[in-house]
């Protein structure tokens, strides 16, 4: 075959730049394709190395997920693992490889590149941080070096709650270990509203992990055990130390070449992938993107938009480089990430997409609004229906969906896909209200809690369900009816609370004065929603607290709410 002159040089491999190799190859069959790789493995699934150590992957080489050999025999692209790209000279087009085997260097030159670098796990500078029994888990061989440790331990400390912290922690149980998680914020999964994460760490104590909140880490030690060393003057002895800190991205090499970097210290790219060179591209974790729901420039570790980047790049490169055809069709932009997420442990699913509300404040975004709801993951009737916690943001201006953040042990990925389809498209609370959903009694109800949380959301912009808000429960001189039953009241109940059952509520409504606001409060808010349509029409001053009494008891130990 006649072989084009023009080479495309990809430094990384994994997901962004295996796909942007494999999806280049398909639109130019005649030019040079090349995969520079530091590591031993060129494709690899890295979301799946949790499950490796906890055995529910056995095999290594399920983790595999294209081999040099596969570029070479499918694609026609060469791939050469254990090469360190040790320099970039945009001057003469060219980079400087390093065999990490011989350590001979060599120089290639290149008509386009792409940096998929990646990121690196965070090791910040702590005393004793390099001694043996402390690993991190980024690669095949990192689950191997853990995998090792782990059969002759019986202790774990996890520094760290974020979703990589959460596999572990229930992998590393899995395998016998007695599991403690070390989190310097006082809530784990930084990504959620600390309410939301309220049910997390309840599940996870339930499940033999211990949390130790609001602490950091001051040093580790080797005395004929491993320690660690707390902010808060405790020391947790264990067996191994696994660091799930975080990343950072891998752009020393787009540093030493002069590249726009962000303020995050990822490369800054435009919405085709490209940096501030116009023969450089970069995808993946080493690259900054934009926040399409709060603003402004973030890092986003995630699988589906790596993957989304390197298609892109592809296309881009085909136009400059390549074909020089400007084909609108191909013409594809990254539109930036919401975040759209999900992990598990120990059964419990966690979801979330756009924004949070920490986000949204942080942004200075105000004119928004929340409720809360939990619904069955199916229909009541039919067998094994759990809850979802369902937290939903959404502008009260225009309705538009701002972020949900959905938590439970069936359904809960579902529900948050299609909220995040809708943000995606800019659609509002009555999208979600109209959303036509699939249904049969074992996966939905004939009102989804897409549809439920629309309607809730949709029902207070128009002014048929005023709500209240939780953060203001301390301080307000509003009247707090709890409108359940008197044996749920006497269970539990907001101090204060006077107790009217709805199905009483209209024979009573003579006890309720119109000159002071009602609060009314339910199990999971129905029962006041009802309530509140009652009094409203009867002239009353009424908001609802929204999620009931479920979400009280989550909202208790993170807003310093009294207890009776």
């Amino acid at each position: 075959m006649n072989r084009d002159s023009r080479r495309i040089l990809i430094i990384g491999g994994v997901a962004a730049g295996a796909t942007c190799a494999a999806r280049l190859r398909r639109l130019c069959e005649r030019c040079t394709i090349v995969i520079f790789d530091r590591g031993p493995y060129v494709s690899f699934a890295n979301c799946g190395l949790p499950y490796h150590v906890g055995n529910i992957i056995v095999s290594e080489e399920k983790l595999l997920v294209a081999t040099p050999q596969l570029f070479k025999d499918r694609f026609n692209i060469e791939v050469h693992t254990e090469t360190e790209v040790v320099r970039v000279d945009r001057d003469k087009k060219e980079i400087e490889l390093r065999d990490i085997r011989t350590n001979e260097t060599r120089r290639e030159s290149y008509d386009g590149l792409v940096l998929s670098t990646g990121a690196n796990a965070v090791r910040p500078q702590i005393p004793g941080i390099n001694l043996p029994g402390i690993f991190v888990l980024r690669t095949i061989p990192d689950s191997r070096k853990i995998r090792s440790a782990v059969g002759n331990a019986s202790l774990a400390a996890i520094v760290g709650g974020g979703f990589i912290g959460l596999e572990m922690a229930e992998n590393l149980t899995r395998r016998g270990l007695s599991v403690t998680i070390i989190q310097r914020s006082d809530q784990i999964l930084s990504s959620l509203d600390p309410e939301m994460a309220f049910f997390v760490e309840k599940h996870l104590q339930a499940n033999g992990v211990t949390l130790r909140l609001g602490t950091g880490v001051e040093s580790f030690h080797l005395d004929g055990r491993l320690s660690v060393k707390t902010t808060s003057g405790d020391t947790i002895d264990t067996d191994m130390v696994i660091l799930a800190m975080g990343v950072q991205p891998e752009s020393s090499l787009a540093r030493n070449a002069g590249l726009s970097l962000g303020d995050h210290g990822g490369i800054r790219v435009d919405d085709r992938m490209q940096t501030s060179d116009p023969y450089i591209w970069a995808v993946g974790d080493v690259a900054e993107v934009k926040d399409v729901v709060a603003g402004g420039w973030h890092l986003a570790s995630l699988a589906g938009p790596a993957n989304r980047q390197g298609r892109i790049a592809a296309a881009a490169i085909l136009d400059k480089i390549i074909a020089k055809t400007r084909n609108e069709t191909r013409a594809v932009r990254f539109r930036g990430v919401q975040g759209t997420a999900v992990c598990s442990a120990f059964g419990l699913t966690v979801a979330i997409t756009g924004a949070s509300e920490k986000t949204l404040k942080r942004s200075g975004i105000k004119n928004y609004e929340k409720i809360y709801l939990h619904p069955g993951s199916h229909a009541s009737y039919f067998p094994d229906a759990k809850p979802i916690h369902i937290k939903l943001l959404f502008d009260t201006d225009t309705g538009r969906v701002l972020g949900a953040q959905a938590i439970g042990e069936s359904g809960v990925a579902r529900r948050i896909d299609i909220i995040s389809m809708v943000i995606q498209m800019g659609g509002t609370v009555y999208d979600l209200e109209e959303s036509e959903l699939c249904y049969a009694p074992q996966f939905g109800a004939a009102k989804d809690p897409v549809n439920l949380a629309g309607m809730i959301a949709a029902n207070h912009l128009r002014g048929d369900l005023p709500l209240a808000k939780w953060e203001e429960l301390k301080d307000t001189q509003a009247q707090i009816v709890d409108v359940r039953s008197k044996a749920e009241y006497e269970r539990g109940h907001i101090p204060g609370a006077k107790n009217i059952p709805l199905e009483g509520l209209r024979d009573r409504i003579g006890d309720l004065s119109k000159g002071k606001e009602i609060w009314l409060v339910c199990g999971v808010g129905q029962r006041a929603y009802y309530a509140t349509r009652i009094l409203l029409q009867n002239g009353f001053s009424v908001k609802d607290l929204s999620g009931g009494m479920q979400t009280y008891n989550t909202l208790k130990p993170k807003l310093n709410l009294k207890t009776s």
